[in-house]
């Protein structure tokens, strides 16, 4: 696996309010958090640019509406802030794709000449899928790494429910069977980041 000496490692909605299990659910994929340390790890060890993209949800309800502590960063994601040698970027959204945010993601990726994006973070099928799609349908070189995410079971039509699980599976299985990005595992990232 090549990875580009500038390729950004976008982070998305790694926040407090996710642990809040009575308002999600049951979530899937424990070693998340642990995985997506190592890659913001990573990515800063070797220059590359980080973004932190954080959700700020206009439903007065959400645990990640603006002003309630869960629209904090998780405190492992916080304290790498600032830390890395490359760029970084802190962009806030109110949707599920971090293209459609502020500062605009894809003008300040074109500023730096990047054409790789690896989107990690919560939820796996919400705004990880979203802005992986879009970032594939706007020319970029996507890479999801699966165990980097996670996400909650879903009730949808006619009663209809998957596991996070089952839709962790779908997503990887509609990005990666449909051309929109590379679903991968964060240690192979990793070591493609340090040249191994």
């Amino acid at each position: 696996m090549e990875i580009a000496e500038n390729a950004a490692l976008v982070v998305v909605d790694v926040q407090r309010g996710f642990d809040e299990e009575e308002f999600w659910g049951p979530r899937n994929n424990p070693s998340a958090d642990e995985n997506i340390a190592g890659l913001i790890d990573a990515w800063q060890a070797s220059g590359r640019p980080v973004v932190f993209v954080r959700h700020d949800s206009a439903k007065p309800a959400s645990p990640l509406r603006v002003g309630y502590p869960g629209n904090d960063f998780k405190p492992y994601v916080e304290e790498r802030r600032g830390k890395g040698g490359g760029a970084e970027l802190l962009l806030t959204k109110s949707v599920n794709s971090s293209f459609y945010g502020t500062p605009d993601l894809k003008a300040w990726l074109d500023a730096a000449g990047v054409r790789q994006i690896v989107v990690a973070g919560i939820q796996t099928n919400m705004c990880v899928e979203t802005t992986a799609r879009m970032g594939g349908n706007l020319g970029y070189e996507v890479f999801v790494p699966l165990d980097a995410t996670h996400t909650f079971d879903l009730t949808g039509p006619w009663g209809w429910t998957l596991s996070a699980d089952e839709l962790a599976r779908a997503t990887a299985v509609s990005l990666h069977g449909g051309g929109f990005a590379k679903v991968v595992s964060s240690a192979e990232l990793i070591a493609a980041a340090k040249g191994a």
